[in-house]
């Protein structure tokens, strides 16, 4: 993990699906949890939904708190 991800989740728009234009710091866990049972996508998107997906399943939320609205 890169520190500069943390900072992207908070920041990068969910692209497409049920939640397309949501930022991914705002993802429900369960949407994440499929991504984690189904594959996450290639890319950045990919890397950043793993990244929120640990984040979430280990309860870190939080952690995303201060960097939101730099």
């Amino acid at each position: 993990m890169h520190p500069e991800h943390l900072e992207r989740l908070v920041t990068f728009i969910m692209p497409y699906g049920k939640y397309k234009g949501r930022v991914l710091a705002d993802l429900p866990g369960h949407y994440l949890g499929w991504f984690a049972r189904e594959g996450f996508p290639r890319g950045e998107l990919g890397t950043l939904l793993s990244l929120m997906y640990e984040i979430d399943h280990n309860n870190l939320r939080g952690l995303l708190a201060p960097l939101r609205g730099r």
